[in-house]
């Protein structure tokens, strides 16, 4: 009689490394940037040794050679932020020379026309002026489709799910469908998981200001006893919520103002079948999403800010004035 199958047959566990981008090595444990760096510092050496060897005395020209050495494998093998050094110190040089001072109005100083009228102009000294701030995005629709030039994109928002909490067999169907939607892609997709910080301190004021208005004793004693404990908690406590992101673009040779929106919604039907929650994110909610990735630490506040080319109007204050008589 042969024995019962166990629950995890079929389930195949494989190793997966993290630094599956990582470049492959080409001889002596370098990567052929490496290569290419150290092989540029040995020709450099060779030819001032060539040309100085006759001139400049050998100990001297030695010296000068460990120096630089150890500057090119320096510049070879180290890191700094996730990047190689030689990366590093070419994004810090750009980095110096990219204006201070952006803009989003139209400069007239750009076109060689002069200078804008907004900008004060010292009488003595030099002042660099601002320079055109060119964003990749140039307008977000009300449905949430952000414009990219000739391209579009939407994003959607999704909850998490929790793996450990799954039987084996529901783990594998989970994983199935996650990967048959990443085999389904056809065009670039970005994937956001990012901690944000949790207000408390606003919902408390906000409950302990409702608690007067409830009708029941026992509800406004439950409304202020949950206003207090969402207090301590903020004040002992530094809570943070986790926001997924999908951004989805359209492809090459897709055409028509709602394809980035047909793939955000075939997006939200295939992860749907996986146990979170998913929705495309409309136009105002789509403008608090990168106002939050420009500044995670200062969440917008709903409805604070407006669209770009949203009018705004004032009404007219009305002074009610109200004399006495003797």
């Amino acid at each position: 009689m042969s024995p019962k199958p166990d629950a995890t047959d079929g389930l195949y566990r494989a190793r997966v490394p993290a630094d599956v981008d990582a470049p492959d090595k080409v001889a002596y444990g370098l990567t052929f940037h490496q290569l290419a760096i150290v092989a540029a510092g040995a020709l450099v050496f060779y030819g001032l040794w060539r040309a100085l060897h006759g001139v400049v005395a050998t100990p001297l020209l030695t010296g000068a050679g460990v120096v630089l050495g150890g500057l090119v494998i320096g510049l070879a093998l180290g890191r700094r932020d996730g990047l190689s050094l030689d990366v590093w110190l070419l994004h810090a040089i750009r980095h110096t020379r990219t204006p201070r001072a952006l803009t989003t109005a139209p400069s007239a100083a750009a076109d060689g026309g002069g200078v804008p009228d907004w900008v004060e102009t010292p009488k003595t000294g030099r002042q660099p002026l601002p320079a055109p701030l060119r964003l990749p995005a140039d307008a977000i629709d009300d449905d949430g489709q952000i414009s990219l030039g000739d391209a579009r994109a939407a994003i959607v928002g999704t909850t998490t799910v929790n793996l450990a909490l799954r039987t084996p067999d529901e783990q594998a169907a989970l994983i199935d469908g996650w990967g048959r939607w990443l085999n389904s892609l056809s065009a670039p997709v970005q994937i956001v998981v990012s901690a944000q910080p949790v207000d408390l301190a606003s919902h408390s004021r906000a409950l302990a200001a409702a608690a007067d208005t409830q009708p029941h004793p026992r509800l406004r004693a439950a409304c202020a006893d949950h206003a207090a404990f969402l207090a301590d908690l903020a004040a002992r406590r530094d809570p943070l919520r986790r926001q997924v992101l999908i951004t989805t673009a359209t492809g090459a040779g897709e055409r028509g103002p709602h394809a980035a929106q047909r793939r955000a919604d075939d997006t939200v039907r295939a992860l749907s079948g996986l146990g979170v929650i998913p929705r495309v994110l409309d136009g105002p909610a789509v403008t608090a999403a990168l106002t939050c990735a420009a500044d995670p630490y200062r969440p917008p506040r709903p409805g604070g800010l407006a669209a770009p080319d949203a009018v705004i109007t004032a009404t007219p204050a009305t002074h009610n004035d109200r004399r006495t008589r003797p």
